[in-house]
Parts: C-alpha cells; sequence; structure tokens
C-alpha cells in the first residue's frame, strides 16, 4: 500500500513537472517579440493551455482505454478530430472576444510599421496551434497504449509467476509423500527382522522429516543441507540390505555452498536404491556429487535388478516424473539430465548437470 502510494506521487509530480515545462514553453514565444505583450493574450494562452491538458487527460483516460485499445479506432480519429477543429475555433473566438488581433497589431505598430495585413489573420498561429493539439493528443496516446502494454505484460508475468508457482508446490507436495511412502515401507520390513534397528530407524527418519517439513519449506535451501540429507537417506537405507549390497558415495572435500531447490536430488537415488538392489542378488549403487565452481553434478550407478517383489507404488515412476518437471521450471536451459540403461552391463545410469549461478 505504502508502495503504491509512493509510485502514485511520484506519477502526480512527473505531470506536474511536464506541464511546467510545456507552458513556460508555449509561453516563451510572445516574450521574445520584444514587445509590450497585452495582458489579453496570456489570458488566451491560458485558456488554450488549459483546453490542451483538458484534452490530453480525456484522450488519456476516456478516448484510448475506450476506444483505441477496444479496436475502434474509426469512432476515435472523428472524436479527435472533432477535438482539435473545437480548439482552433475555440482560439479564434478567444481573438475576437478579447480583441488580441488589434491589440497586437497597435503593440506591433509602437515598434515600426506593422508588418502584418491589418484586420486578416496571421494562419501560421493556426498551422501551429494545430500541431501543438496533435502533439499533445499524440503524446497522450502514446503514453496510455505504452502503459496498457507494460501493465498487460506485467499482469502475464505475474499470472505465469503464479502458475510455476502453484505447478511447483503441487509436484513438491507429491514428491514428499513419495519419499516417506517408500521410507515407511522399508522401516516397516525392518519391524520383523530386527526390532533395534527399526527403532533407530525411526529416529533417523525423524530427523528428515524435519528437514522436510520446515527447512524446505522456502523456495530454496543450501547444498550442504540436500547432500547431509541424501547422506541421511542413504544411511538409513542401508539398515535393511544385506552384505551382498556395495554402496559407495562420495561428495566435495571442499564445498562451496550454494543455493539450490529442495529435494532435487532425492527421486534419483530413491529410484536406485527402489530398483537397483536385491536381497540375494550381488549388486551396488555407486553415488557422486560433485562441484566445479557453480556447477554441480549427480552421478548415480546401480546394477538393475530385474525382479523386484511388488509393493504398493508398483512401477507409477511419479518421483522421477516430477524431478524433471520441476528441472524444467526450476532450471531452464541450465541443466542436463541424462539417463541410460545399460542391458549389456546390467547398469542405470543417471548423470545430473546443474548450474546454480
Amino acid at each position: 500500500m505504502i508502495q503504491k502510494s509512493k509510485s502514485t506521487i511520484i506519477t502526480i509530480t512527473i505531470h506536474v513537472l511536464t506541464w511546467a515545462v510545456f507552458g513556460l514553453i508555449y509561453f516563451f514565444q510572445p516574450r521574445s517579440w520584444s514587445i509590450t505583450v497585452p495582458y489579453q493574450l496570456w489570458i488566451k494562452q491560458c485558456i488554450i493551455l488549459g483546453v490542451l491538458i483538458i484534452a490530453f487527460y480525456i484522450n488519456s483516460l476516456v478516448l484510448v482505454p475506450k476506444l483505441v485499445l477496444k479496436n475502434r479506432t474509426g469512432l476515435y480519429f472523428l472524436i479527435i478530430a472533432c477535438i482539435v477543429g473545437a480548439i482552433l475555433l475555440l482560439n479564434i473566438y478567444a481573438d475576437e472576444f478579447l480583441n488580441i488581433r488589434r491589440l497586437m497589431d497597435a503593440a506591433f505598430h509602437k515598434m515600426g510599421p506593422p508588418k502584418h495585413h491589418k484586420g486578416g489573420r496571421d494562419h501560421s498561429w493556426d498551422f501551429a496551434l494545430l500541431a501543438m493539439s496533435a502533439l499533445v493528443l499524440g503524446i497522450s496516446t502514446s503514453i496510455t497504449t505504452i502503459q496498457k502494454w507494460q501493465k498487460d505484460k506485467q499482469v502475464h508475468q505475474d499470472m505465469e509467476q503464479e502458475r510455476i508457482s502453484s505447478e511447483l508446490s503441487f509436484l513438491k507436495a507429491q514428491i514428499n509423500p513419495h519419499f516417506f511412502f517408500n521410507t515407511l515401507n522399508n522401516i516397516y520390513a525392518l519391524t520383523h527382522v530386527d526390532a533395534d534397528v527399526s527403532r533407530k530407524a525411526i529416529h533417523q527418519l525423524s530427523r528428515m522429516m524435519r528437514y522436510v517439513l520446515y527447512d524446505t519449506q522456502n523456495a530454496t535451501t543450501m547444498l550442504s543441507q540436500e547432500i547431509a540429507f541424501i547422506k541421511d537417506y542413504i544411511s538409513l537405507m542401508e539398515l535393511r540390505l544385506t552384505d551382498v549390497v556395495k554402496i559407495d558415495f562420495s561428495s566435495p572435500a571442499a564445498l562451496r555452498d550454494m543455493a539450490i531447490a529442495p529435494m532435487i536430488f532425492l527421486p534419483f537415488v530413491e529410484n536406485a536404491f527402489k530398483h537397483g538392489v536385491s536381497a540375494s542378488q550381488p549388486s551396488y549403487i555407486n553415488i557422486t556429487i560433485s562441484q566445479n565452481d557453480t556447477v554441480v553434478e549427480l552421478n548415480v550407478v546401480n546394477t538393475i535388478i530385474k525382479e523386484q517383489n511388488t509393493n504398493l507404488e508398483e512401477g507409477n515412476g511419479i518421483g522421477l516424473n516430477n524431478t524433471r518437471r520441476r528441472l524444467d521450471l526450476l532450471y531452464p536451459g541450465k541443466y542436463n539430465l541424462l539417463i541410460n540403461e545399460s542391458t549389456m552391463e546390467n547398469a542405470y545410469l543417471v548423470h545430473l548437470t546443474l548450474n546454480l549461478a
């Protein structure tokens, strides 16, 4: 509200200063004639200037919005022609009513022989007023049209930003339940094997939930926090794995902390644990997070286990699909995602390059 008031005050001030400068220019020419200008001329000048100001705002506030911006240009130009004609007629009647022609001829006569045809009209004045009227109305139309275009553009940008924000919130809301659903499934399996380990897992999950529910509410989180979350997730997943599964994780030793979208890495890591490990078959997951200045890379390589036990969320792939969409919205032109399934090596590769600048 305060910002809007300041903007209104600035706009009014600009209009007042603009008309003040225009008025000084408008009144300058008679003062350059080196004669005693009759006060009646100044009265007429004030009247014409006032009419020009009124015409400017009628055009700006009424005619342009109601006619030009609604594609009724024929009627608009007819009304503008009538307004300009009315200003010219007013100028003629003001000259006659105030006897300005006679007074000006007398003033010039005192300075020497008259240079104008006495009793006749100086049509150069009419042409100058015509040009000035067209200039004022043209500026009015241009300013109003540009302001409307800028306003429409800003509204479109605001609507687009709101749409993107709503879509991101929806995608993030889907990712979080997806993560908790799979994790709770894993802890449920642990309760049948080792109660102590399951209690440890629940405690670790509560710490992770605190991060998800409170620390990721903003649009971004810190890279160090995101990496710590991935470490906690891997540690939690390792609780249910056997010795036949090899897990390798590495992250930058000297990390340059930067802002990053929260939980942007999780779906790729989660997918590796969901489809790349087995309780009986030898399998592995290699996860590497590296950083080069503002560029962060995630590499996830895991074995492909063809036969997995069915679960309640079999094969819907909601996490990866949402992450692709989040990357499109949050980092357009700033990321590269390569996903490759090698049947010969029985390996699944994810390589994400993300520029956080």
